[in-house]
């Protein structure tokens, strides 16, 4: 009997394990890497992005522009964050990468991804 319960926690731990590893794999596998014709392919949508920030500007206290992939007005795409419900280390931020979940838009005819809760936005070292 001690022997089956040993296996049966040991079988479960395993495919605990197993689970754990392919959604993480899955999570990275559903951000990507900025692509211009892709980006207006999906405008409208909900997506992720993953990039390096270059620089960034603090507007206000409830806007704050991460540049992502270049430094303004070079950037890949810009990630507006809005509201005050984001808290995020903005002095240590630039060279980060940072991946962003919002909807694909243009502002100003420039691709753009608005962030307004912290569950949004990742920053990775």
């Amino acid at each position: 009997m001690k022997g089956l319960l040993l296996f049966l926690i040991n079988f479960i731990m395993k495919k605990l394990l197993f689970l754990v590893v392919l959604s993480a794999i899955g999570y990275r596998a559903s951000s990507q890497q900025f692509n211009a014709a892709d980006f207006n392919k999906q405008l409208g949508k909900t997506g992720t992005l993953c990039d390096t920030v270059k620089s960034l500007r603090i507007v206000s206290d409830t806007l704050t522009l991460l540049n992502m992939g270049g430094v303004y007005p070079h950037q890949k795409y810009t990630v507006a964050v809005k509201g005050n419900k984001v808290t995020l280390d903005w002095a240590n931020l630039k060279g980060k990468n940072v991946c962003a979940t919002g909807v694909f838009e243009l502002f100003k005819n420039q691709p753009q991804i608005t962030v307004a809760q912290p569950g949004m936005i990742e920053v990775h070292n």
